[in-house]
């Protein structure tokens, strides 16, 4: 997830999220970052072929978070809806594994 606004003072922002349906209560921060850091998350994972979901306002709070933090049950729905399309892109994708 990336937010930019190269028209205001604001830097890039980007945050990892993990989860691992029947392992984890719930999906975790696993990294995040501003400006080049953020910058770096996103190549990688366009490297990697990891799926980017760009909302502004669901970065700015994920931000706030610490790593290894679960996120909080607020926020359940908006990431599950990324998860599903994530899970789309997937099943959408495969056929390699």
């Amino acid at each position: 997830m990336s937010q930019s606004s190269p028209s205001d003072n604001k830097r890039k922002q980007a945050v990892a999220l993990k989860y691992q349906a029947g392992t984890m209560e719930a999906p975790k921060v696993v990294a995040k970052g501003k400006g080049y850091v953020a910058e770096n998350m996103l190549k990688t994972a366009k490297e990697h072929q990891i799926p980017v979901q760009e909302d502004p306002s669901l970065v700015e709070v994920l931000g706030k978070l610490d790593l290894n933090q679960q996120i909080p049950p607020e926020l359940y729905q908006v990431v599950a809806e990324i998860l599903a399309f994530v899970y789309r892109l997937d099943k959408g994708g495969a056929g390699n594994g």
